[in-house]
């Protein structure tokens, strides 16, 4: 399945049991809306696929792997319902991502921003590049990370998530990542790294779906009320998102 979004896109194939979603924007591969909803489509079209036994999700190009919301959206939200709407794309996602019976193995080859780290966080086993960098930057726009917070906190633990959540303009390198439990792994080249992750989607693809699904929901114990939880940070982001402070920071940020 293959969605062209006037700039960026997402596409999906499957291969042997493994399904490959891809996406792609030309700002650092963040995502605006439309590319939430098509991801959030098509992890739900392959969990529901009998074929597919396990999922890759990864980003396109060698640079970053997501810079997380779409700056030109975040500018354009004028209402409360607005900001709402666009911040529920990332929960819509993250939900999808959480009660798909299938494994998702993210394949992170640079840096993650924001909704990028939660995109990395909800995924079940993240394979990562050196250099793949992380930083929560929200509250320095205004806002912070309500809709991604479970999700990283849940991998993270509450010290690391908050220490990313309150120094919004710092760097944490992939190593840092790796020891808090955000990346399973860390290669040093992308040959290692695509080699591991082909040799993790084959072993998964020929393991019992069964076990795999019954596995997941363990995992995921105890996050049941997300579907309602996730919503009420949306709204929370969309309305900070409207506050002075948030369109001062906005304005220097397009400014630059």
């Amino acid at each position: 399945m293959h969605h062209d979004i006037k700039e960026g896109h997402v596409k999906s194939e499957n291969h042997n049991g493994v399904t490959t979603i891809e996406f792609s924007h030309p700002q650092s591969n963040s995502l605006p809306g439309r590319l939430l909803e098509a991801l959030t489509h098509e992890v739900h079209s392959a969990g529901n696929d009998h074929e597919t036994k396990v999922i890759v999700i990864k980003s396109a190009g060698e640079k970053a792997f997501c810079a997380g919301a779409s700056f030109d959206e975040l500018l354009a939200i004028e209402t409360p319902e607005q900001g709402l709407q666009f911040f529920s794309g990332f929960a819509h996602l993250i939900n999808a991502m959480r009660k798909c019976p299938k494994f998702i193995i993210a394949r992170i080859q640079g840096k993650c921003v924001g909704g990028g780290v939660g995109l990395a966080a909800a995924a079940d086993y993240a394979v990562a590049l050196e250099g793949a960098d992380v930083k929560l930057s929200e509250l320095a726009i205004g806002i912070g990370p309500f809709v991604v917070g479970p999700a990283v906190e849940r991998k993270l633990g509450l010290s690391a998530f908050s220490s990313l959540s309150i120094d919004a303009t710092m760097w944490r390198d992939a190593e840092w990542a790796r020891r808090r439990g955000l990346y399973s792994e860390l290669h040093g080249g992308i040959v290692e790294l695509d080699e591991s992750v082909q040799r993790l989607a084959n072993q998964l693809a020929h393991s019992n779906p069964e076990a795999m699904a019954l596995l997941k929901q363990n995992f995921w114990k105890g996050t049941e009320h997300w579907d309602q939880l996730l919503l009420e940070r949306a709204a929370i982001s969309g309305k900070l998102i409207l506050s002075e402070f948030s369109r001062k920071a906005l304005a220097r940020h397009k400014a630059k």
